[in-house]
């Protein structure tokens, strides 16, 4: 992780490399700093749960987040402007509404809530760095390794390569909400063949 200034506020940058735990405690000590604009810039396969502690580390300070972006963007302005990060990673940069269905090769990184009726199906990894209502398919390249990421994972169905785990019977998106205070992270993979969710501390 590398923060500097500029004449517009903060550039903080997040590398491959880059964990929760390392940039909390990088932040931590900079506090002061982060209460400005700061503009997050995401160097190759970053991790989600860096991402997902920087932006709470910015917001916490009294900070606000002007961009998320990443080096040699390319913008496909057809499809709301999703940012090509490399070959593997696609970010979406907003929440995505009912209707809206992306097909990505790689993994897909949405800085928002996917709401009910919302599809996104991946090669690789499907993070949602808000509320995941909608339905995400990972892993349909047959990677077993993918996962779903949101906080919280409130979808009727989510899939992993050829797994699916549905709602409960009888349950229904309008009783699954966010926890009071900051929404849980959960992590959902792939065990023995069955979808696990786990909520991430």
């Amino acid at each position: 992780m590398k923060l500097r200034g500029t004449l517009g506020g903060l550039n903080l940058l997040l590398e491959p490399g880059d964990t929760a735990g390392s940039v909390a405690q990088a932040l931590a000590a900079r506090q002061e700093m982060l209460a400005s604009q700061v503009t997050v810039e995401i160097e190759g396969d970053a991790s989600p749960e860096a991402l997902e502690t920087a932006l709470t580390s910015i917001r916490l300070a009294g900070g606000t987040v002007g961009r998320i972006r990443a080096p040699r963007v390319t913008v496909n302005a057809a499809q709301a402007a999703p940012v090509v990060v490399n070959a593997r990673t696609v970010i979406v940069p907003h929440g995505v509404r009912a209707g809206f269905r992306g097909e990505y090769a790689g993994s897909v990184i949405v800085l928002g809530d996917v709401n009910p009726g919302a599809e996104l199906v991946a090669g690789g990894d499907v993070i949602v760095v808000g509320a995941l209502r909608g339905v995400a398919h990972a892993g349909t390249d047959g990677n077993l390794d993918a996962i779903v990421w949101a906080r919280p994972i409130a979808s009727t169905q989510i899939r992993i390569g050829d797994a699916v785990a549905r709602a409960p019977e009888g349950s229904s998106l309008s009783n699954m909400r966010r926890a009071e205070g900051t929404p849980v992270a959960e992590i959902a993979r792939l065990q023995d063949g069955q979808i696990v969710i786990d909520v991430q501390k």
